[in-house]
């Protein structure tokens, strides 16, 4: 998780609040076996080409946000980066396809599968007879059963961030011979393909001391199209080349740098030759766009005589420069512009290449306390959410189908999919006003006079906009002004244990109004609604509401960083929409590098976006972020990743149940069920799927925005002159 994305299995932890008892929800039922399957809604967009028109050799530079701190994806500090590396360089038993689902790896398996359920559940794993590891060794048992022990969550020497299933091996032994791993699990795993991706040699596992430190910064030993050269801290980059033991395809390519480049200056790497694919941001996005038509506005330069400063600051605007940025002399800016210009004519050699990433940006609300500790306040903030037209400010400018995420377990696409918002209803004024009324808070009420709060948690906490008195904060719903744009999108490098995940399909998210004279017939559930005969406040919210004494106001914390105008426009939006029913918004900007810390894993704020990626293995993956907050044994509360602090019982045991069924049409149906649980709680509200940019040289293919897939490593390569491709993402 980040401000709008972190790697999802970097920071999964694995929990056990096991519930007893049975779990009847039948309001709340997922969708039978005969409903229509998902699709995503935006296919990948790569430049897929057949390996025989692409050339043999050459060097990728690969932009990525910064080197990684470890090569071990088991350890907490691993990253996107960490992920990226050893997708090329290791073995993986299952990697995801394009809708998000996971597949056998043939390069590793010839087949893996589950032969025994009873007296205990085991799975039967036939190795590729040529899969050795790059010094010559065959791979085998002994690499499942180091991992297995390392991860197994029994030895606290080794320094792992997740054990996630495989504290559910009893054992792991060789089959019938060397190519087979038998592997006996002590209780049923769901989710058993989820593990060994990627397996590691026994080398890096064997040991506390090797697993712990050993592949920081190297990895002697690997299998994959690609191994590792260097790990260059002092350049900021690691280099890849091929791997001479590789059995599968040869690598096209010979050699993968990663390049850590800021996400600011990548249409300027483009521009400069340093780089040939990168992850850029809309407005860069834009830039790559405008380049690639001809005679794309001109040059502020044309015909004779002199060009003024004030005929070269209003090109330079209007060709999306920072105003604060913009040179005031003349001279200093006819060589930015010039320079820009030159930039722009390299820019025409690139594409921009665009799907839907695998994760989701959501409303967080802070249940612990405050006005939003009640369940109904929530649920009112929900109702007060047009999530339609908050896809569209992100979307629809980038040509993008907006569809808000009907799920907070999967994406359109993938396999458990369902979109379950109506079991909380769509967004309807009427219904939020009367479920505040219920809740006590009612407009015009007496309003105490409170010091003002201090400073937020954090370096340097600022406040967006000004208020009367002049204290920087900036309150919605205080006055008729509409509110100013808060914070700058922040830069995310998601990812499961599989790597990538973008979604999209032909079953769209709900976002009808609900009828407020009656609950619907499905898919709503007990407290998700007012009482029957509670009165919504006549008309529009009659100034801000009160109860107690005390205006209803949220503080909504937002990071400050550059490159987030998507999510300062959202939470604008989102304000407006609240200050209609009543709601005051105290939009709070903070730095980056303590919104999560001292913000959102504190607990330390009312509302807040970020995002969370997808997984195909949410019995496993998602349960730390919907569990519910326990007691430690040192009195704290442990909120594993629910930094929503809200959870309840029956979505403990439907995860638990998921994950104990190995009837995989059940475990779709209680995943389901947990979804529309979690639904209801209303802690945290899915909006949209992220979108997915990338800058890309228009002759590199097999490369771009992947959506869900795992990349392909081996085939990425350049076109061989005189070879064509057919226009359109190649996912379409």
């Amino acid at each position: 998780m980040s401000h709008d994305g972190v790697g999802l299995r970097a920071v999964m932890r694995s929990v056990a609040f096991l519930t007893a008892g049975a779990l009847a929800v039948p309001v709340l039922a997922g969708c039978g076996s005969d409903e229509e399957v998902s699709r995503p809604l935006a296919g990948q967009d790569i430049a897929s080409a057949a390996r025989d028109v692409v050339a043999d050799g050459g060097t990728l530079h690969w932009a990525v946000d910064a080197v990684p701190e470890t090569l071990n994806t088991f350890q907490a500090d691993a990253d996107a980066g960490t992920t990226e590396v050893a997708q090329a360089v290791l073995p993986s038993m299952f990697r995801l396809d394009q809708n998000g689902r996971p597949v056998r790896n043939p390069d590793f398996l010839e087949s893996a599968r589950v032969i025994e359920t009873e007296p205990r559940q085991v799975v039967l794993y036939k190795l590729d007879q040529q899969a050795v590891w790059s010094d010559g060794r065959e791979i085998g048992a002994a690499d499942f059963a180091a991992q297995w022990r390392a991860l197994s969550g029994k030895d606290s020497a080794y320094w792992t961030a997740r054990n996630a299933g495989y504290d559910r091996i009893e054992k792991i032994e060789r089959g019938a011979n060397d190519l087979e791993v038998r592997v006996t699990f002590s209780r049923p795993y769901a989710d058993w393909k989820s593990l060994f991706s990627p397996l590691y040699p026994k080398d890096v596992m064997g040991t506390p001391d090797a697993f712990n430190d050993g592949a920081r910064r190297k990895l002697n030993v690997s299998a994959g199209p690609f191994r590792i050269q260097k790990v260059d801290t002092q350049a900021k980059e690691v280099v890849l080349t091929r791997n001479p033991r590789w059995w599968g395809h040869p690598a096209k390519l010979s050699e993968i740098v990663l390049q850590a480049v800021p996400r600011e200056q990548r249409a300027a790497a483009l521009a400069a030759g340093t780089v040939d694919l990168a992850d850029v941001d809309p407005a860069e996005a834009e830039r790559i766009t405008v380049a690639a038509r001809a005679n794309s506005g001109g040059t502020p330069f044309q015909g004779a005589g002199r060009t003024s400063a004030k005929k070269l600051r209003t090109w330079a605007l209007a060709h999306g420069f920072d105003s604060d940025k913009i040179p005031t002399g003349e001279k200093k800016l006819a060589r930015t512009i010039s320079k820009y210009l030159r930039e722009q004519e390299v820019l025409r050699a690139f594409e921009v290449r665009k799907s839907l990433e695998p994760a989701y940006t959501q409303l967080a609300m802070n249940g612990s306390a405050g006005p939003l500790a009640d369940e109904r306040v929530r649920r009112a903030v929900a109702r007060a959410l047009d999530r339609k037209q908050l896809a569209k400010v992100v979307l629809t400018p980038l040509g993008l189908p907006a569809v808000p995420v009907g799920s907070h377990l999967a994406l359109s696409g993938q396999a458990d999919y369902a979109d379950n918002s109506g079991a909380l209803g769509g967004q309807d004024t009427a219904e939020a006003q009367a479920l505040l009324a219920d809740a006590g808070w009612v407009p015009g009420g007496p309003v105490k006079q409170e010091k003002k709060a201090g400073k937020a948690a954090g370096p340097q906490a600022t406040k967006d906009g000004e208020s009367q008195d002049g204290d920087g904060t900036y309150i919605v719903g205080e006055d008729d002004k509409a509110p100013r744009e808060t914070a700058d999108e922040p830069k995310t490098a998601t990812r499961d244990h599989t790597g990538h995940d973008a979604e999209s399909g032909t079953r769209l998210a709900r976002d009808g109004k609900q009828p407020t004279d009656k609950h619907p017939p499905q898919g709503g559930a007990p407290g998700a609604y007012a009482p029957k005969g509670t009165a919504a406040p006549a008309g529009a919210a009659a100034g801000p509401l009160a109860k107690d004494g005390k205006a209803l106001t949220l503080r909504f914390v937002l990071p400050s960083g550059p490159g987030s105008q998507s999510l300062r426009s959202v939470a604008d939006r989102i304000s407006q929409m609240l200050d209609k029913v009543g709601i005051v918004t105290e939009i709070t900007k903070v730095p980056d590098e303590s919104y999560f810390k001292d913000h959102i894993a504190a607990g330390q704020y009312d509302l807040a976006l970020y995002s969370w990626p997808s997984t195909p293995f949410p019995a496993t993956d998602a349960r730390p972020i919907y569990a519910k907050p326990a007691a430690a044994a040192d009195g704290s509360l442990n909120v594993e990743q629910n930094y929503t602090r809200v959870g309840t019982d029956q979505v403990d045991q439907l995860f638990d149940q998921a994950s104990a069924t190995l009837d995989e049409d059940e475990a779709r149906s209680l995943i389901r069920k947990a979804d529309a649980r979690i639904w209801v709680a209303a802690g945290s509200i899915p909006l949209y799927q992220r979108p997915q940019l990338i800058g890309a040289r228009k002759d590199l293919v097999n490369a771009g925005a992947f959506g869900f897939q795992t990349p392909v490593y081996e085939d990425m390569g350049f076109l061989k002159k005189g070879a064509k491709l057919s226009p359109g993402p190649s996912g379409s």
